[in-house]
């Protein structure tokens, strides 16, 4: 067997009184797309964003592609091969969608890091084709020249995985990208992932059962900062633990 792509290894994380995260132990195998589910509160965002190095654990650690990035800052892990999307979307809305993307594609190649990569580029002729190239995987190609504020909600968060793309990452980490977009977006998005887990690792955070059984080859299950069950689909949808507390309602 290969070693996973990401391992966390008792990752504990405790706010006041409260224990977010309890010894969580999860892996991402290379070439899949693992969802996360659980109910509100139950610890999915916190855990997120201790992958991407938002926050730092009280315990354990984070190794990504072999290599321990537990303290390593979020632009160190974007460089090491880790990108997110948010729930909420995070775009330029000043900006048309080719500079957003272009920005993305020039932080990457600056290995860059609190905005030294704002400069000029309108003189970087295969930076823009590059960045176009990476609308063109998300459909947006058309609208490039386009005001990012003048997209519709589920336009923003394809046009926000066209920049996560361009910084060409061996993993993609999705929270909740179906979040506020009514049902053809939500289909739309779904046909998106499937396009994009054919090039990249995907590690899923959302609460569209529809879509995560579509998109999931295997499914972990968070609830009160604990993992309940990690399986395949099937096995996960017919786990009774599972079933009691989170998806007897879904279901």
């Amino acid at each position: 067997m290969t070693d996973p792509l990401l391992e966390v290894l008792g990752l504990s994380r405790r706010f006041a009184a409260v224990d977010a995260l309890k010894a969580v132990n999860f892996t991402v195998a290379a070439g899949e797309v693992h969802a996360l589910i659980g109910p509100n509160g139950a610890g999915k965002t916190t855990f997120i964003h201790h992958l991407s190095g938002a926050l730092t654990p009280d315990a354990g650690s984070v190794r990504f592609a072999g290599r321990d990035v537990t303290r390593l800052t979020m632009h160190e892990r974007v460089r090491a091969g880790m990108a997110r999307s948010y729930q909420i979307t995070n775009v330029f809305l000043g900006l048309s969608l080719l500079d957003n993307v272009a920005l993305a594609v020039q932080g990457r190649r600056d290995a860059g890091s609190s905005f030294r990569f704002w400069r000029p580029v309108d003189r970087e002729a295969r930076l823009f084709e590059e960045a176009l190239a990476f609308l063109e995987q998300v459909g947006l190609a058309a609208k490039h020249g386009q005001l990012a504020g003048q997209l519709s909600h589920g336009e923003q968060r394809a046009l926000e995985l066209a920049m996560a793309l361009a910084t060409k990452p061996q993993l993609l980490l999705l929270d909740e990208p179906m979040a506020g977009t009514g049902p053809e977006e939500s289909a739309r998005m779904v046909e998106l992932i499937e396009h994009l887990a054919r090039h990249v690792t995907i590690l899923l955070v959302e609460h569209d059962m529809d879509a995560v059984f579509r998109l999931a080859d295997r499914i972990s299950v968070l609830v009160n900062g604990q993992l309940i069950c990690t399986g395949t689909p099937d096995e996960v949808r017919n786990d009774a633990d599972v079933r009691r507390a989170y998806l007897g309602d879904h279901l």
